[in-house]
C-alpha cells in the first residue's frame, strides 16, 4: 500500500503496509483495509464493524465527510487546510522509529470513549450549509446547553447517552414555542409514562423466554458491616431487565428466606422461561440452591462464570515466581503514572498506548499491565534510553534508577513473558464472558484450550503445568457443569471440528442436562430418537448451508435455522445456548439502591424513588442491548484480542440516583405514620 496525497493521512499512520493496517492518530484504534475504511472512522460514519472515532475534532471529521461526500468522477475541490492538533502524532516515519508524538486530545485517555452508549451524530456536512444567522442561533443553542450542564453538576458523561441526542432532535421538530416538562410533571406523569413503557415491554419479552429461555441474575453487596443488599434481574438474548432490589441486612444468612425472594421472581417470570439463576459464592445460598432444586428439580443453579476465572487468576498470581513478577509489573506502572511528565513522556513512546486497564476486575488488571508492559518492552526501553529522559532532573532520582535497572533485567523480562504467555488463555476466556451475548457454548472449549496451550507452553514438563492445571481444575469443578457440557456439545463450532476432543464428562453432562430439562416421558423418547440426527449431521443439519454456518453463525441462531427436523432437541439448543455465564460485566452503582433503603421513607415517597431506580436501572440496561442490536457473533478464540476495550471498560458507570425532589411532595403525602422501615 502506497501512501499517496489522500487527506486522510495527515490523521492517521500506516502500522502494517503488508496487511494494510492503518492507526487513528486520535483514538489510536487500528484497522485493516487501508486509509478508505480509516475514513468512515474519522467521519463518525458507522460502515459494517467500523467503531466511529469519539476523539476526532469537529473539523476533521468534517473535512473527512466531505471528502467521502464528493463523487469520485468529479475533480475534488481545493481541500481547505486544517490546523495540526497541537503536538499531534507525525507520519509513518516516526511511528516506525519508535517514538511517537502525544495527542492533546488523546492524553490521559483511556483509549476511546464507550462505543455502546453513544448515538450516532449526524455529520453537519450532511445538513444545508448554514448561514451567518443559522450559525448564530446554532451557537446559542450550544451556549444554552452547556450553561445547563454547568449550572447543574451534571456530568459531561450524560453527552454520550443515547438519550441525548434523541432529546434534542425531538425538541428542534417541534419548532418555537415548546414548553419543557415542568418539575411537577417530570416527578409524576413522565416518571410514571416511562416506568409504564418499560413495563409494556418487558411483557413482549415474555413472548420470546418461551423460545429461548432466560437466566435469572441475583447479585448482591455487602458494606462489610451490617448493610446488605440483592438485586433481581434478568437475561435473554435480547438484553438484560432490571426487576427489583431488596434491603436483606437482617437476612442475609437466612437461607429460607433467600429462597423465597428467588422463588417469588421465578413464580413471576414464570418457571417455565427461566433455565438457570446466576447466584453469589456464599455458603448461604448454596443452602438455598438446594431449596429451590428440591422445589424446581428442572432449572440449573450456575455460578458466575467470570468470578470463577477471576479466582484462577488470584490462585495463579499466588506462586512466587508469578508473584513476584506482577509485584514488579505493577511498580513499574505506579512510578510512571504518578508522575504527570514521566506518564506523558511515556505515551509519547508508546504512541498513545496505557499500560493499566482500571476498569476491569482486579487480577484481570494485573495480568493485563504485565502484558501491557511486555508488549511495550522496546519502547519503555527506548524511554529510558532517550536524551529527552536522561536529561531531566528524574532520572538521577534513585527511584527511576531502580525502575531503569528493573526494565534492563532479562530475568524480569523472562518471566513476564513466560507469566503472560500461561494467563493469555485464561484471559481470553474472560473476554469472552465479560459481555452480555450468550456465552454458554465456549466456556468449555476455553478451558479445555486454556490448559492445552499451558501443557504446550512448558514442552510437556509435568513439574511447570501441573500446579497451574490443578488450579484450573480446582476453580473449574463449577463452571464445568453439565449445563456447560451440554452447550459446548450442541455447539456446533465445537462438536464437528474435527480438532476437539469430545471425552466422556461433555457426553454425560449432555445426558444428565437432556434428562433434567424433560421431564415427560414422551419428549425423552422423542430426544433420543433425535440425537443420532444431530451426530451425524443428517438432513438439513448435513446441508450444504448449515455446513457453513457453523462458524458463520450464533450457535443459537444455527439450530434455529436448521434444527427444524429435530424439534425436541432445537428447543433444548437455542434456550441453552441463549444464555449468558456471567453478571460481572454490567457493575450496578450499588449507592443508587443503597439511598433507595438505608434513608426513612413515607409510602409516597418510597413508591416514587423506587419508580426512578427501575426507571434509571432499566434504562441503561436498554442502552448497552440497543447498541448490540439483537446481533451474537460467533466466537473465534484465535482471533480474541484481550488488549481491545472490554464490555466491563465501555459500559459508563451508572449515574447517582438524586432524591432531592421527593422532599417536595404535598405535606398529605408525608405523614410519619407511613414511614417504612
Amino acid at each position: 500500500m502506497v501512501r499517496g496525497r489522500d487527506a486522510c493521512w495527515e490523521h492517521c499512520v500506516l502500522v502494517d503496509a503488508t496487511r494494510q493496517k492503518v492507526r487513528c492518530n486520535y483514538c489510536h484504534r487500528e484497522f485493516s483495509g487501508g486509509v478508505y475504511r480509516m475514513k468512515f472512522h474519522l467521519a463518525q460514519i458507522k460502515n459494517k464493524d467500523i467503531v466511529p472515532c469519539s476523539e476526532v475534532p469537529d473539523e476533521v471529521r468534517d473535512l473527512i465527510h466531505s471528502i467521502l461526500s464528493t463523487p469520485r468522477n468529479k475533480k475534488a475541490s481545493k481541500k481547505p487546510k486544517i490546523d495540526r492538533v497541537q503536538n499531534g502524532p507525525q507520519n509513518s516515519s516516526s511511528a516506525s522509529s519508535g517514538f511517537h508524538a502525544n495527542n492533546a486530545r488523546s492524553s490521559g485517555q483511556h483509549g476511546s470513549t464507550c462505543p455502546s452508549l453513544l448515538l450516532p451524530r449526524p455529520s453537519p456536512s450532511s445538513q444545508p450549509p448554514l448561514d451567518d444567522a443559522q450559525k448564530q442561533k446554532h451557537d446559542n443553542a450550544d451556549k444554552k446547553i452547556a450553561l445547563f450542564f454547568f449550572h447543574n453538576s451534571i456530568p459531561f458523561s450524560a453527552s454520550k447517552s443515547i438519550q441525548y441526542q434523541a432529546m434534542v432532535d425531538a425538541i428542534a421538530e417541534c419548532g418555537v414555542g415548546y414548553k419543557a416538562p415542568t418539575y411537577e410533571g417530570l416527578r409524576s406523569t413522565h416518571l410514571e409514562k416511562a416506568k409504564s413503557e418499560i413495563c409494556d415491554n418487558h411483557k413482549k419479552l415474555r413472548d420470546e423466554w418461551r423460545e429461548t429461555g432466560c437466566t435469572i441474575f441475583s447479585d448482591s453487596w455487602s458494606d462489610g458491616r451490617s448493610k446488605s443488599l440483592l438485586v433481581f434481574s434478568i437475561a435473554s438474548p435480547k438484553g438484560i431487565q432490571f426487576l427489583k432490589s431488596v434491603d436483606i441486612s437482617s437476612h442475609a444468612d437466612d437461607a429460607y428466606y433467600l429462597f423465597e425472594l428467588l422463588d417469588s421472581v421465578i413464580m413471576d417470570v414464570g418457571v417455565e422461561n427461566v433455565v438457570q439463576v446466576i447466584t453469589d459464592s456464599a455458603t448461604s445460598y448454596a443452602r438455598t440452591g438446594g431449596l429451590l432444586l428440591k422445589k424446581y428439580p428442572s432449572l440449573f443453579l450456575s455460578p458466575c462464570a467470570s468470578y470463577c476465572i477471576e479466582k484462577m487468576l488470584e490462585d495463579i498470581s499466588k506462586q512466587d515466581w508469578m508473584g513476584t513478577v506482577l509485584e514488579e509489573a505493577r511498580t513499574i506502572a505506579r512510578y510512571i503514572y504518578s508522575h504527570d511528565w514521566i506518564l506523558n513522556i511515556m505515551r509519547k513512546f508508546t504512541g498513545g498506548k496505557e499500560l493499566i486497564r482500571p476498569k476491569l476486575t482486579r487480577f484481570a488488571t494485573h495480568f493485563l499491565t504485565l502484558r501491557s508492559i511486555v508488549i511495550q518492552e522496546d519502547n519503555l526501553k527506548h524511554m529510558f534510553s532517550h536524551a529527552d529522559w536522561l536529561s531531566s532532573v528524574y532520572s538521577r532520582r534513585p527511584d527511576a534508577q531502580a525502575i531503569r535497572s528493573l526494565l534492563f533485567l532479562e530475568r524480569f523480562w523472562k518471566s513476564a513473558r513466560e507469566a503472560v504467555s500461561v494467563c493469555e488463555p485464561l484471559l481470553k476466556i474472560l473476554r469472552v464472558v465479560d459481555g452480555d451475548m450468550p456465552a454458554m457454548g465456549y466456556i468449555y472449549e476455553g478451558i479445555e484450550r486454556a490448559k492445552l496451550a499451558i501443557k504446550i507452553l512448558y514442552k510437556g514438563c509435568e513439574e511447570k503445568y501441573l500446579p497451574i492445571l490443578e488450579i484450573i481444575e480446582r476453580r473449574s469443578v463449577q463452571p464445568h457443569s453439565h449445563l456447560h457440557a451440554a452447550a459446548a456439545f450442541l455447539n456446533p463450532s465445537i462438536f464437528y471440528n474435527p480438532n476437539f476432543k469430545f471425552d466422556a464428562n461433555i457426553r454425560n453432562g449432555f445426558h444428565a442436562a437432556m434428562w433434567k430439562m424433560f421431564l415427560e416421558e414422551k419428549d425423552k423418547i422423542e430426544l433420543t430418537k433425535e440425537q443420532p440426527v444431530y451426530l451425524n449431521a443428517q438432513g438439513a443439519l448435513g446441508s450444504e448451508f448449515a455446513i457453513m454456518g457453523r462458524t458463520l453463525n450464533a450457535p443459537g441462531d444455527w439450530w434455529a435455522a436448521y434444527g427444524y427436523e429435530i424439534p425436541i432437541m432445537q428447543r433444548a439448543a437455542m434456550r441453552i445456548l441463549s444464555q449468558p455465564c456471567s453478571s460481572y460485566w454490567f457493575k450496578w452503582n450499588w449507592s443508587t439502591f443503597e439511598n433507595l433503603h438505608t434513608k426513612k421513607h413515607n409510602k409516597m415517597e418510597l413508591e416514587k424513588l423506587s419508580d426512578l431506580v427501575f426507571v434509571h436501572c432499566n434504562l441503561r440496561l436498554q442502552a448497552i442491548s440497543q447498541n448490540r442490536d439483537g446481533k451474537c457473533k460467533p466466537v473465534v478464540y484465535d482471533e480474541i484480542d484481550v488488549s481491545s476495550e472490554w464490555p466491563t471498560e465501555s459500559e459508563s458507570s451508572s449515574l447517582l440516583i438524586d432524591d432531592s425532589w421527593l422532599d417536595d411532595l404535598p405535606f398529605d403525602c408525608r405523614s410519619t405514620s407511613s414511614t417504612y422501615e
